[in-house]
């Protein structure tokens, strides 16, 4: 089980899993989403406090919830990749922090337009808001260290240890609301016990948050394929799948140097 599953920290292999799960991925993000949104923004009834103002949870709890999950396996990815010293890991890090960090955005974008019609403020100082938008430094922070450095490697293992220390984070976003007083709502579908939320809208956001998540997990995949290209195109598997794409000496040099450092794995 253990050499199958260490057999993808090749990269031709990863990219031979990539180009397996992206039709599937790309499937259930386009259903789901069309599906989720239409039902949610046309059909689920209006909350009886909010009125229709409350129909944006059908993107910020799905963009709020899988950023922190984005994050989590940013992390794990960045975990594998400094033990095993897997390239893959690296490149599955850097290819999920852009879409991460997109997600957090829409979170704090949306969760402003939600909290001026219910608080009267776009923006407060508030447990929750300010945890999250740490998370969103924390992504822009991973990014920058990585691209920072030459050789990639060196700047997989920096950027890792960065998005590992991060990860502290996520149960303060996750009981902000718990541990302090704090305007936003608490918790509805994540609550041990019945969710508080009616059947009839929470259908439709639990079709939304898997939509996100495979819209998430399409992108990643996508971004992952191109950066295993870049890392490897002077192997000989590129050349042969793509009819002998050339890269420049430089990133040549990067290349060679990084698949150097991990005795060709």
């Amino acid at each position: 089980m253990w050499k199958w599953i260490n057999s993808f920290a090749k990269p031709e292999k990863a990219y031979w899993l990539c180009d397996v799960l992206q039709s599937w991925f790309a499937g259930v993000a386009i259903v789901s989403l069309i599906v989720g949104i239409i039902w949610g923004l046309g059909y689920a009834p209006s909350d009886y406090q909010q009125g229709d103002s409350f129909r944006i949870i059908y993107i910020h709890v799905p963009s709020a919830i899988l950023a922190m999950g984005a994050y989590v396996a940013m992390a794990i990815g960045a975990l594998v990749g400094i033990v095993w010293q897997w390239r893959t890991a690296f490149m599955f890090m850097i290819a999920i922090a852009p879409v991460g960090a997109v997600m957090t955005f829409i979170s704090l974008f949306t969760g402003s337009f939600w909290g001026k019609p219910m608080w009267g403020t776009w923006w407060i100082w508030d447990a929750r808001l300010t945890s999250q938008l740490i998370l969103l430094f924390l992504y822009l922070g991973v990014i920058s260290l990585y691209t920072a450095f030459e050789d990639k490697q060196q700047a997989g293992k920096a950027a890792g240890v960065m998005a590992m220390v991060g990860v502290i984070n996520i149960p303060i976003i996750h009981y902000s609301v718990e541990w302090w007083n704090t305007l936003h709502q608490g918790a509805t579908i994540t609550k041990i016990g019945k969710p508080s939320i009616a059947p009839e809208m929470l259908w439709p956001l639990l079709i939304c948050i898997l939509g996100f998540a495979a819209f998430i997990g399409w992108t990643t995949i996508i971004r992952m394929k191109n950066e295993i290209i870049l890392r490897d195109l002077h192997r000989p598997w590129v050349a042969e799948k793509f009819g002998g794409l050339e890269l420049d000496s430089s990133e040549t040099d990067n290349s060679e140097k990084d698949s150097s450092k991990l005795g060709g794995k």
